[in-house]
Formats: C-alpha cells, structure tokens, sequence
C-alpha cells in the first residue's frame, strides 16, 4: 500500500539502472490504495515478487516479514521495496534485518513508513514511528542515496544501497517511539501485544484524544 507522495518519492529516486534486469521482491505488496510496482516494472525488472500476509491485490505468495531470510535466503534480491508496512510490524528489528539480508551487495532498498504525528491505523496492528534520525541510525550499515520527510502527513521515505562491504549492525538495543505506548522503547512483547491488540487498538480508534492519551498513559503507568 502507498500514497501518491511514495509513488511521487520511488519515481524520483529510481533510476533503470537500479532495476533494469534485476531481481525484485516488494514486502508488504497487497495494493490498497497504490503501489510502487507499475512505477519498477516500467523501468524492465527481470523478475517482480510481491509478498504480503494475506492474499489481494499485487500479492503473488504470502510471507510473513519476520520470515523473509527463511524463506527466500541470503542476497536474493537485487531490489528491495516496502512502502507502509514497517510500522505495522510487532518485531521490526528482526523485519529490517531479513530486508537487508535477502538484498544483494550493490542492491537497493526503497522504504516508506510512518513519523509521530499520524494517527493509529491498524491494519490489522500499528505499532511504530519512525523520524528521520531514526532511518540514519537503522541504516547506517548501508549507503542512504536518499532519505526525506513526507510533505503531506508525517512519515519518511529512504533509498540504501548495501554496501560490498557489508556489516549488518546490531538494532537490539535500540529504542522507537510506539504509539500505543506513548514512548520510546525497544520491543513489544506478548502481555503488551495483547493490550495493544484488544484496549488501546479501541481506545485509539474511538476515544476523543484528550481522554484516550489519559488512558493510554495509565495503562502503560507512564
């Protein structure tokens, strides 16, 4: 899924010479509301797999993101792209480490996501936000060609390049802002998962936002 400032951002950033006969998997492919695979296949890929979790549009196999180095292995793909997907994954950091691992050295990652600011939607969960420090410090094991703020609602796009020399860092420590819990932190685990799925995913959709961050605050005891 992807709005017309993602496709705006892949058509600028993209050039033939990073897709022309190359090896693509897009994750998180099912089109909603647009995607960035007209945009690639224009530009003459050799191959072009959208994966998601669930079957639709634009979905050509069904693959968890937390399984994506399983399934397809090391340096698989030449192009990586996800566009709106990263927020809505519990475990990001073991998401961002399959995207790197199945991409190719010299091979580009294109990723869209979402910043602080823009409002919960699940789909089915929504966990993350992501700033612009946030991308340079995940990816700084890799070449940024690119990375800029969405204009028109909060988020960030970013083009990497994996390097010949690649050494993937380690994000296990390293904390993002969740929206359910109003804070930065490193992971979410199952006891968290739960309120997340069934009391603040509610409380996020269907209270005013004084009262709702009120009771956000008091269920994670911020």
């Amino acid at each position: 899924m992807c709005d017309p400032d993602c496709l705006h951002f892949a058509e600028r950033v993209l050039s033939k010479a990073d897709i022309e006969g190359k090896d693509v998997i897009e994750v998180g492919s099912m089109d909603v509301n647009g995607s960035v695979r007209p945009i690639i296949g224009q530009l003459g890929p050799k191959s072009y797999l959208g994966v998601d979790v669930v079957e639709g549009p634009g979905v050509d196999e069904i693959c968890n993101s937390g399984e994506l180095l399983t399934r397809f292995g090391p340096e698989s793909f030449d192009v990586v792209a996800t566009t709106e997907m990263l927020e809505h994954v519990r475990d990001w950091q073991e998401t961002v480490s399959g995207l790197k691992r199945i991409l190719r050295k010299n091979g580009v990652l294109l990723l869209t996501t979402r910043s602080r600011g823009f409002p919960y939607h699940a789909f089915p969960f929504d966990f993350w936000r992501f700033e612009l420090d946030d991308m340079r410090a995940i990816f700084s094991d890799m070449e940024i060609e690119a990375l800029e703020r969405d204009t028109s609602c909060p988020g960030v796009f970013i083009k990497a390049r994996k390097p010949e020399a690649f050494e993937e860092n380690s994000l296990d420590d390293y904390s993002l802002y969740c929206i359910a819990k109003l804070r930065r932190c490193k992971k979410v685990n199952a006891f968290e998962y739960f309120l997340i799925e069934h009391v603040c995913g509610w409380l996020l959709r269907v209270l005013p936002k004084g009262f709702r961050t009120k009771l956000q605050k008091a269920i994670w005891k911020r």
